[in-house]
């Protein structure tokens, strides 16, 4: 499992450190987007800004995306395989649960592309749908 986890930070150019394997391996045993106090909480002796590094350069090279949540807390999520974070074609849905409070990406859900007045550019878009998720409402 090391080997492939490997493969995926050093395909997208990204030195395999002990920690970033460590903050891969735990990012993808996960359902929902995570926080950096959610890292910090599970990985104790770790220090915050290396934590912090390591989702900022997960980010940077396109293994995993932001999502600006509502809540002020931005969370973390791996990016699917084959996605580029392409404000043209590769946008979806964030979901966020009032009740459990967990973000979830719906990556069969895409955005729709938005037509924006000329010389308007766009360099970040997110949309969160709020409600109650599929295991609170059962």
């Amino acid at each position: 499992m090391m080997l492939d986890l490997e493969k995926i930070l050093e395909k997208n150019n990204v030195r395999p450190t002990a920690m970033r394997l460590l903050v891969l391996q735990f990012l993808l045993n996960k359902e929902v987007a995570l926080s950096l106090t959610n890292l910090e909480n599970y990985f104790e002796k770790s220090d915050r800004t290396t934590l912090f590094r390591t989702l900022k350069t997960f980010v940077e090279s396109g293994i995993a995306h932001k999502i600006d949540d509502g809540t002020g807390v931005t969370k973390y999520a791996l990016c699917e395989e084959n996605c580029n974070c392409d404000i043209e074609t590769d946008l979806h849905v964030h979901f966020h649960c009032n009740s459990c409070k967990k973000t979830s990406c719906l990556p069969k859900h895409l955005i729709p592309t938005i037509s924006l007045p000329d010389n308007f550019k766009a360099e970040e878009v997110n949309l969160v749908v709020k409600g109650v998720c599929d295991l609170c409402n059962s």
